[in-house]
Protein backbone atom coordinates (compact mmCIF):
# COMPACT_ATOMS: atom_id res chain seq x y z
CA UNK A 1 0.00 0.00 0.00
CA UNK A 2 2.93 1.97 0.92
CA UNK A 3 4.49 1.56 -2.40
CA UNK A 4 1.16 2.60 -4.17
CA UNK A 5 1.13 5.75 -2.99
CA UNK A 6 5.18 6.66 -2.96
CA UNK A 7 4.53 5.70 -6.69
CA UNK A 8 1.23 7.79 -6.92
CA UNK A 9 2.96 11.15 -5.42
CA UNK A 10 6.33 10.33 -7.71
CA UNK A 11 3.99 10.06 -10.59
CA UNK A 12 1.62 13.55 -9.92
CA UNK A 13 5.29 15.40 -8.80
CA UNK A 14 6.89 14.50 -12.18
CA UNK A 15 3.47 15.24 -14.28
CA UNK A 16 3.70 18.86 -12.30
CA UNK A 17 7.42 19.42 -13.21
CA UNK A 18 7.03 18.57 -16.74
CA UNK A 19 3.86 20.84 -17.07
CA UNK A 20 5.35 23.79 -15.39
CA UNK A 21 8.79 22.87 -17.68
CA UNK A 22 6.43 23.29 -20.21
CA UNK A 23 4.99 26.20 -19.54
CA UNK A 24 7.83 28.30 -18.98
CA UNK A 25 9.24 27.21 -22.16
CA UNK A 26 6.47 28.22 -24.08
CA UNK A 27 7.17 32.59 -24.93
CA UNK A 28 3.73 33.85 -26.88
CA UNK A 29 4.68 36.21 -30.10
CA UNK A 30 3.43 39.68 -28.66
CA UNK A 31 3.17 42.88 -30.45
CA UNK A 32 5.61 45.88 -29.62
CA UNK A 33 3.23 47.41 -26.93
CA UNK A 34 2.43 44.01 -25.41
CA UNK A 35 5.89 43.45 -25.11
CA UNK A 36 6.98 47.01 -23.41
CA UNK A 37 4.13 45.43 -20.79
CA UNK A 38 5.10 42.34 -20.71
CA UNK A 39 6.78 41.18 -17.11
CA UNK A 40 7.74 37.41 -18.84
CA UNK A 41 10.06 35.92 -21.81
CA UNK A 42 7.83 37.11 -25.17
CA UNK A 43 8.67 36.83 -29.13
CA UNK A 44 8.73 40.19 -30.76
CA UNK A 45 8.10 39.94 -34.32
CA UNK A 46 9.20 42.87 -36.64
CA UNK A 47 11.72 44.87 -38.99
CA UNK A 48 14.40 46.82 -38.75
CA UNK A 49 13.53 50.21 -38.54
CA UNK A 50 14.51 52.33 -41.23
CA UNK A 51 14.22 55.60 -39.64
CA UNK A 52 16.75 54.76 -36.22
CA UNK A 53 20.34 54.30 -35.76
CA UNK A 54 22.50 52.28 -37.21
CA UNK A 55 22.92 48.83 -35.97
CA UNK A 56 26.08 48.51 -34.27
CA UNK A 57 27.34 46.76 -30.88
CA UNK A 58 27.82 48.40 -27.43
CA UNK A 59 30.65 46.02 -26.03
CA UNK A 60 28.83 42.72 -25.66
CA UNK A 61 25.47 44.05 -26.93
CA UNK A 62 24.24 44.20 -30.20
CA UNK A 63 21.88 47.12 -30.09
CA UNK A 64 19.36 47.71 -32.85
CA UNK A 65 16.16 49.02 -33.13
CA UNK A 66 13.00 47.04 -33.89
CA UNK A 67 9.70 48.42 -35.70
CA UNK A 68 6.16 46.68 -35.58
CA UNK A 69 5.40 45.96 -39.55
CA UNK A 70 1.69 46.70 -38.45
CA UNK A 71 1.11 50.05 -36.21
CA UNK A 72 4.81 51.12 -37.04
CA UNK A 73 5.89 51.45 -33.08
CA UNK A 74 9.35 51.12 -32.98
CA UNK A 75 11.49 49.59 -29.81
CA UNK A 76 14.91 49.77 -29.03
CA UNK A 77 16.23 45.71 -28.66
CA UNK A 78 19.68 44.94 -26.78
CA UNK A 79 21.15 41.54 -28.18
CA UNK A 80 23.11 39.79 -25.95
CA UNK A 81 25.45 38.41 -28.74
CA UNK A 82 27.01 39.72 -31.68
CA UNK A 83 25.40 40.09 -35.01
CA UNK A 84 23.89 37.45 -36.66
CA UNK A 85 25.65 36.60 -40.25
CA UNK A 86 22.40 37.36 -42.42
CA UNK A 87 21.03 40.34 -39.96
CA UNK A 88 21.71 43.13 -42.95
CA UNK A 89 19.31 40.69 -45.61
CA UNK A 90 16.71 40.08 -42.51
CA UNK A 91 12.84 40.02 -43.92
CA UNK A 92 12.01 39.89 -40.34
CA UNK A 93 13.44 39.86 -36.87
CA UNK A 94 12.07 37.66 -34.08
CA UNK A 95 14.00 39.09 -31.25
CA UNK A 96 13.17 36.42 -27.72
CA UNK A 97 13.66 37.71 -24.24
CA UNK A 98 12.45 40.28 -21.87
CA UNK A 99 11.23 44.36 -22.02
CA UNK A 100 13.09 45.96 -19.02
CA UNK A 101 15.15 49.42 -18.04
CA UNK A 102 13.60 51.21 -21.38
CA UNK A 103 15.42 48.11 -23.97
CA UNK A 104 13.66 44.48 -25.12
CA UNK A 105 16.89 42.93 -23.71
CA UNK A 106 16.55 39.84 -25.89
CA UNK A 107 18.69 36.26 -25.32
CA UNK A 108 18.31 34.86 -28.99
CA UNK A 109 17.22 36.34 -32.24
CA UNK A 110 16.12 34.61 -35.55
CA UNK A 111 16.36 36.10 -38.65
CA UNK A 112 13.91 35.62 -41.37
CA UNK A 113 15.02 36.02 -45.04
CA UNK A 114 13.73 35.82 -48.21
CA UNK A 115 14.14 32.14 -49.31
CA UNK A 116 15.13 31.33 -52.61
CA UNK A 117 12.43 29.97 -53.37
CA UNK A 118 10.68 33.45 -53.35
CA UNK A 119 13.07 34.81 -55.43
CA UNK A 120 12.67 32.40 -58.54
CA UNK A 121 9.22 32.79 -58.64
CA UNK A 122 9.44 36.58 -58.74
CA UNK A 123 11.84 35.92 -62.07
Amino acid sequence: MNRKIILAVLLLAFVGYAGWSFMDAVTPYVGIAEAQKSTGSVQVKGLLAKNAPAPHMEGDLFVFTLQDEDTGETMLVHYHGTKPDQFDEAHHIVAIGKYQDSAFESQKLLIKCPSKYEQQKQK
